[in-house]
């Protein structure tokens, strides 16, 4: 992400009017090795592989702000195997987690963490601090640092239905996980802001979890460490929520945790959402990603885009995916989202 970038990407997150309408991608591990033709163990563990990849595609859409900028990530890796969380890579897929926690009450015997040395964090701090200085001498930055959420972290750990049961059967000791979970996000974020330096000015927190509990459960096991993770940073750092599953039961009560930015999926029409929190949120969505980004003609594409844009009323939104870019998502529907997006904006 260029420093521009940034700045139109804040500008938007904090409400401006924007002569145009930006439009950002989340993008990863799961879509850029099969996007480059490439092994996810080898974009893994080759360091300047990782970094072709990112420059290769910075430089192909140089027009849309790719977020959250030059990501570290080991797939979703990082907050579990802290915790003690087996981890198992697979040559043309994103890792998965073996749960850690076979009964709740086992929490009590997870060894200290360190954000700094273990497991996939300490890796993925090496990968920052040894890439850092090429992606500036690109002319880019690193602005947000990152982590899954803290009912997210705690699934991994737990296992996520066995997390759900322990809400309703054993909420106290659900506390605990789930506080524990957030701790570790706080210090993993801040470790990462450590690393990557002075050009951090935002968090990106993505929970998925959160869209199973109910309104009640949310505002019990969610809301409070939510909020908590905000409060941790500066108040005018940039705050950007991902949960693209369903957002019902916190949709309203996102702004108050301190978020700025939501990126939510395609279970709840942009209309809905923006009639719920009105100008409370920056809307960061919501073409669906997969039945259209990836399965969708162009044509499909094209429409689909017009139809997010038209019922935001062109205010508040930053276009992007109802999530993270989808594996198999082609450059032809990349391409027809922007040319959506530049004909709605000559139309402004």
């Amino acid at each position: 992400m260029r420093p521009e970038q940034w700045d139109i990407f804040k500008r938007a997150a904090r409400g401006e009017r924007m002569s145009r309408i930006p439009m950002s991608l989340i993008i990863d591990s799961p879509w850029i090795p099969g996007y480059m033709g490439i092994k996810h163990l080898d974009f893994y563990l080759d360091p300047e592989l990782w970094f072709q990849a990112h420059l290769k595609i910075h430089r192909e859409f140089p027009d849309i702000i790719f977020f959250p900028s030059w990501w570290m990530e080991y797939g979703m890796a990082a907050e579990p195997s802290a915790l003690g969380a087996k981890i198992k890579f697979w040559p043309e897929n994103t890792p998965s987690e073996c749960h850690a926690l076979h009964t709740i009450e086992d929490l009590e015997k997870l060894p200290e963490y360190d954000v700094n040395t273990d497991a996939f964090m300490a890796l993925t701090l090496h990968r920052i601090q040894s890439q850092r200085q090429r992606i500036l001498d690109q002319g880019e930055i690193l602005p947000v640092v990152t982590s899954r959420g803290p009912l997210c972290t705690a699934g991994f750990v737990r296992g996520t239905t066995d997390l759900m049961m322990d809400i309703l059967e054993k909420p106290e000791w659900a506390h605990k996980l789930i506080d524990l979970s957030t701790r570790l996000i706080i210090d993993w974020l801040k470790a990462q802001a450590e690393a990557m330096g002075p050009t951090v000015e935002g968090i990106f927190i993505l929970d998925d979890i959160v869209g199973f509990l109910s309104p009640s459960h949310y505002k019990e096991f969610a809301h409070p460490y939510l909020k908590r993770i905000c409060d941790a940073f500066p108040t005018d750092w940039v705050k950007i929520y991902h949960n693209d599953a369903n957002v019902n039961a916190c949709l309203e009560h996102i702004p108050d945790c301190g978020f700025h930015v939501l990126n939510w999926g395609k279970q709840t029409d942009i209309a809905d959402v923006k009639r719920r929190v009105g100008n409370r949120l920056c809307l960061m969505g919501n073409v669906n990603p997969l039945e259209i980004g990836v399965r969708g003609t162009p044509e499909q594409v094209h429409a689909a885009t017009l139809a997010v844009l038209e019922k935001s009323a062109g205010e508040n939104i930053i276009l992007s995916l109802g999530g993270g870019v989808s594996p198999g998502m082609p450059r032809q529907n990349i391409l027809a989202m922007q040319q959506a997006l530049a004909e709605f904006n000559k139309g402004r």
